[in-house]
C-alpha cells in the first residue's frame, strides 16, 4: 500500500511541476509577446468555453463528481497507509518505544536460520502476525515445525511486546513429497 501512496503523489508532484512550468513559459510569453497567440496552452479557446458554462451544466456536474471520487480514493489509499510501527511496552511515562516490522523479522530470521537442519528461512511480520517458511533438506514438517514454533515463541517472550503477533511456521521439505 505504501508504494501505491508514494506512487500516487510522485505522479502527483510531477503533475503539479509540469503545471507550474507551462504557467510560467505563457506568462514569460505573454508579457514577451504582448497580444500574439499563446505559446503552448490554447487558454483563449479555453477560457471562451468556460464562459459558456455555468454551474448547472452537465460538463461541470461530471467533473464536480470526478473531483470528489478522485478525493475519496486518495483519502482511504492515504488512511491505509498508516503506521506500520510493532509497538512495545513503554519503558516509564512519555516514553513510547517502537520497532519495525522489519527489524522484528530480521530477529525472527536469526533465531530461526540458526536451527540445525534449517537450510534457508524467509520471515515476513507486522504487529499482528509473524509468518516464517523454512526449508530443510533433513527433516520433515513434523520434525522441524515444533522447534521452529518454541524458537520463534522464545524470541517473542525475549521483546517487551505490547501485542504478542500470532505466529504461523511452514516448513518445505523433500521428505514431506
Amino acid at each position: 500500500m505504501r508504494i501505491l501512496v508514494r506512487l500516487l503523489s510522485t505522479l502527483l508532484g510531477l503533475a503539479v511541476a509540469a503545471g507550474g512550468a507551462l504557467l510560467a513559459l505563457e506568462v514569460g510569453w505573454a508579457w514577451w509577446q504582448p497580444g500574439k497567440e499563446p505559446l503552448l496552452v490554447p487558454w483563449h479557446r479555453w477560457k471562451t468555453a468556460i464562459a459558456e458554462l455555468d454551474w448547472t451544466s452537465t460538463p461541470v456536474r461530471i467533473t464536480a463528481g470526478i473531483a470528489v471520487l478522485a478525493g475519496l480514493v486518495l483519502l482511504l489509499l492515504a488512511l491505509g497507509a498508516g503506521d506500520r510501527a510493532v509497538r512495545m511496552t513503554d519503558p516509564a511515562d512519555g516514553i513510547t518505544v517502537n520497532t519495525s516490522p522489519r527489524a522484528l523479522a530480521r530477529l525472527v530470521g536469526l533465531a530461526v536460520r540458526a536451527e540445525d537442519n534449517v537450510r534457508g528461512a524467509s520471515v515476513t511480520a507486522s504487529s499482528r502476525r509473524v509468518r516464517v517458511r523454512a526449508t530443510s533438506r533433513l527433516e520433515n514438517e513434523e520434525q522441524l515445525r515444533p522447534r521452529l514454533l518454541e524458537t520463534v515463541a522464545g524470541v517473542l517472550d525475549d521483546l517487551p511486546l505490547q501485542r504478542r503477533p500470532k505466529v504461523s511456521v511452514v516448513v518445505d521439505s523433500p521428505k514431506d513429497r
